[in-house]
């Protein structure tokens, strides 16, 4: 007998959407993500000098703000979603994340800026991690895979057009613009989800929200080995990805004096680094996820290795030193292409029964564990590369050596 989470129309109750127009929904709602924190980076400059300009790194917690209420969210997002179904919960989500960009728009001061951009966070943990419940109802496996890869393959270009977007609007409103942008995505979002996709969790699927059984749900997800070891990849995976984009537009700008042109830089890094999505479609069924991923971090730790070693001893020549520091920056994001589809895969596949709250204890942890390492290491600039390098070479050595213990599924 067939899993029902393997067959869609059993699973939704009713008619499914093109599998192109399904993924590239998907996609549109995890931009929401990526475009709230991409879109802002050209806008950090104008923030500081506004908010904050006795300390400019400050400026760079607009982005964790948002980052540590989307991992505050994700703690309830997916069990409302199992109690009510996954459309009313994205669609809530939206709302709420268009909310704080609202309030973002008012913001006097950088407190409460933050503030906006933390209710903002959570908000947006609903299209986040109740989209992969969602693919979870759907599909499981290797093919669970192969659609998230496709989805990060699309969402990829939001990082490569966000900045430049965000520039123009800056241009035209101000940095407090941006904000309105979020909203008109809110809207689209909400809408599309609402009109075109099905709900995939009928009333029988459902789990009633309770708290002993949240807990003991909970306690399912974090007690089992392998969600536990792919959860703290996970965060050492989003911890350094996300420490660079804290730091990105000063070091684009300050130390390797590309201001100007950022978000050309930018665009190109994140179209380079989206073929590490391409090639993990292609290959995943095929050489399995496990052996991909530990792969992508091994390649790592030898980039960041090599790179860390020459800034640190004085090696490159000032010709080299910003293409040296580019294809690193690129390395880590083709890296988070390869991976982090593959590990929510991994996380899921032994939960399909409780597949909304395993997305959410597995996303918030990793979210929330990934401003602890992030957040410092962004408030260490000093003008140069090393933390960040130093910090990237850490977290995959132990991610490498965490995934020896992860089996293949």
């Amino acid at each position: 007998m067939s899993d029902p989470a393997s067959n869609p129309r059993a699973a939704s109750g009713g008619s499914r959407q093109p599998l192109p127009e399904f993924i590239a929904m998907l996609a549109l709602t995890f931009a929401s993500i990526a475009f709230s924190i991409d879109s802002m980076l050209p806008a950090l400059p104008d923030i500081a000098r506004e908010l904050t300009p006795e300390d400019v790194n400050r400026a760079q917690l607009v982005l964790t703000a948002f980052v540590a209420g989307l991992g505050a969210g994700l703690f309830v997002a997916g069990p409302l979603s199992d109690a009510f179904g996954r459309k009313p919960i994205i669609v809530l989500g939206f709302a709420v994340y268009a909310i704080g960009a609202v309030a973002a728009v008012f913001a006097p001061s950088l407190e409460m800026l933050l503030a906006a951009r933390v209710l903002q966070g959570i908000g947006a943990a609903g299209p986040r991690i109740v989209s992969l419940a969602l693919v979870r109802d759907l599909y499981q496996g290797r093919e669970m895979a192969r659609i998230t890869s496709f989805v990060m393959m699309i969402f990829i270009l939001v990082p490569a057009v966000a900045p430049s977007l965000g520039a123009g609007i800056i241009h035209l409103a101000g940095w407090r613009g941006v904000f309105g942008a979020f909203v008109v995505l809110a809207v689209i979002g909400s809408l599309w989800l609402s009109l075109r996709q099905a709900e995939t969790l009928p009333p029988a699927r459902r789990r009633p929200l309770q708290m002993g059984s949240l807990l003991a749900g909970a306690r399912e997800v974090l007690g089992h080995s392998q969600v536990r070891l792919v959860t703290v990849v996970m965060t050492l995976g989003f911890g350094q990805m996300f420490a660079l984009l804290s730091s990105a537009q000063q070091l684009f700008s300050q130390t390797y004096g590309k201001g100007e042109s950022f978000p050309l830089w930018f665009a190109a890094m994140a179209l380079l680094s989206g073929t590490g999505t391409v090639l993990n479609a292609r290959y995943v069924v095929r050489l399995g996820m496990r052996r991909i991923v530990a792969a992508a971090y091994a390649m790592q730790v030898v980039v960041a290795a090599v790179v860390l070693a020459l800034l640190m001893g004085g090696l490159l020549p000032q010709a080299l030193a910003f293409p040296v520091f580019f294809f690193w920056a690129v390395s880590v994001f083709f890296m988070a292409g390869i991976t982090f589809g593959n590990l929510n895969a991994m996380a899921l596949q032994h939960m399909g029964h409780l597949a909304g709250m395993a997305a959410s204890v597995v996303a918030a942890v990793s979210t929330l564990g990934a401003v602890l390492i992030a957040a410092p290491v962004g408030q260490l600039y000093n003008g140069t590369a090393v933390p960040m390098v130093l910090a990237t070479l850490l977290c995959s050595a132990l991610a490498l050596w965490l995934m020896r213990r992860v089996s293949e599924v």
